[in-house]
């Protein structure tokens, strides 16, 4: 490895995917993100005005007539890094 500057680890370490289930549309969905990813979720629906839940079934619907939608927390994940760059 190098000596001097470089990259670094987050500040509160790795983290996998965590669980949570909402509901969209009237029905319950489970969805896997990173801790940051629901932290910036949650932060983006406050930022909105929305419930947590209204913001992802935004998405969602956004989603869902893509001409090649992906799964609903790659699409989450794609939406929060193209509207906080």
């Amino acid at each position: 490895m190098s000596e001097g500057p470089g990259i670094v680890a987050p500040s509160d370490g790795f983290h996998g995917p965590v669980k949570r289930s909402i509901t969209i549309a009237g029905h319950q969905t489970s969805i896997s993100l990173e801790p940051v990813f629901w932290q910036a979720l949650e932060a983006d629906a406050v930022r909105h005005g929305l419930p947590l839940s209204a913001l992802v079934a935004e998405i969602d619907a956004i989603r869902i007539v893509a001409h090649d939608p992906p799964n609903l927390a790659s699409a989450l994940r794609t939406w929060l890094f193209s509207n906080n760059m």
